[in-house]
């Protein structure tokens, strides 16, 4: 075949603009992290996460079947031995007992809990009871029940509880009221600690290495410690409920959306969407603390308020603050939003309880405490 000289030239000519061009091209990528740590092409990813894996997705025609199916995504994203629980110390309370108990929570791990019983006769209402992050590691399970016999611990629990639970022990509260009550640590926090702040982005990776994910880890022991709670005699297992503040709350939902045990949730200071909270300067952007509620591949498949749906129709309560500079308004009310018409869809949307504090920050008051106690009674304590 003879090409005419004409063509060939063009075509040389077409070739050396076209290498011209692309060798003064200066619009390659030049930095592919921004300042908040996100890839410079966050929003396109973003964009993607369409979370087929939801109710609200319009995939699924039966709840039940999605429910089962959903928890079974859940639980195949995170990672049972006996308890065999032993009580090592003990404390008399005016109208409840205080015990520390220590019981196999992994094939790996035996670990220490505070345990609460009322002084009356069983068998009772239970509370599994989340501590928060806060960035605070000396305590954990102590930042929600008060601890005894170090004073230094004492102090710190105290101050801590000063700050954000008007001076009260939530824990020690709701044993006054009849119910059993469990605080455990997380990996890092309190006898399982002190782990330094910087330290958490090893620790996550080092699980990852392992085979597992520290977010994964965390939510495997908490369905174990209520799994444990539920098990003992003075609890009715019928009758089990779940409180967490910040973190805590975080955990509360999750563990409403993984565990069949769970009857009520309250969950205070932690929800909102992927989109809401996936925003410049915005906490969950942060290496370290993030990897505790950072589980791979997950929101390809489910925003929060997803997960937490998981969980209906069972009563759920959210409370958040309007102050609150780690979740945003906007944020928190999209994932009530999309919560809500969960619940609706169940025909139960008076389940389900959304509350914005305006004038209240990153905490869990006195006032709230008393609502939150109040709506725990009407599921877990029913009148005669």
């Amino acid at each position: 075949m003879r090409i005419s000289v004409r063509f060939c030239a063009a075509l040389m000519a077409a070739c050396f603009c076209s290498a011209s061009a692309m060798a003064n091209d200066m619009t390659y990528q030049m930095s592919a992290v921004n300042e908040e740590g996100l890839p410079v092409f966050y929003p396109k990813l973003k964009q993607q996460l369409t979370y087929p894996g939801s109710w609200l997705s319009g995939n699924e025609k039966d709840f039940a079947v999605w429910k089962t199916e959903a928890r079974q995504k859940l639980r195949a994203m995170l990672l049972t031995p006996d308890f065999a629980p032993a009580t090592i110390e003990r404390e008399e309370r005016d109208g409840y007992v205080t015990e520390k108990v220590v019981f196999n929570i992994t094939d790996q791990s035996r670990v220490a809990g505070l345990l609460l019983t009322p002084k009356t006769p069983g068998p009772h209402p239970a509370i599994i009871l989340l501590h928060d992050h806060g960035s605070k590691f000396d305590i954990g399970k102590e930042k929600m029940i008060k601890p005894w016999g170090n004073a230094e611990k004492l102090a710190s629990a105290q101050a801590w509880a000063d700050k954000f639970f008007t001076g009260r022990f939530v824990g020690d509260e709701l044993a006054k009221r009849g119910y059993v009550v469990l605080a455990v640590d997380a990996i890092g926090w309190g006898d399982r600690g002190p782990l330094k702040y910087e330290q958490q982005q090893a620790l996550a990776s080092n699980f990852f290495n392992l085979g597992r994910s520290l977010a994964g880890e965390m939510a495997y022991e908490d369905m174990r410690a209520t799994d444990f709670l539920a098990s003992l005699k003075q609890v009715d297992a019928k009758r089990v409920g779940v409180v967490g503040f910040s973190m805590g709350a975080y955990r509360a939902w999750q563990l409403a959306a993984l565990s069949d045990k769970v009857v009520a949730t309250a969950a205070v200071s932690w929800i909102g969407t992927y989109d809401g909270l996936m925003t410049p300067g915005n906490n969950v952007l942060r290496g370290q603390s993030a990897f505790y509620m950072l589980h791979p591949g997950l929101p390809a498949q489910f925003d929060f308020p997803d997960v937490a749906s998981v969980a209906a129709p069972n009563p759920m309560l959210f409370f958040n603050g309007g102050k609150d500079k780690l979740f945003p308004e906007s944020a928190v009310q999209g994932a009530y939003d999309k919560m809500h018409r969960v619940w609706k869809s169940q025909d139960a949307d008076n389940k389900l309880e959304t509350k914005m504090w305006p004038e209240l920050g990153h905490v869990f008051y006195q006032e709230q405490q008393a609502e939150v106690f109040d709506w725990l009674d009407r599921y877990l304590m029913p009148k005669p």
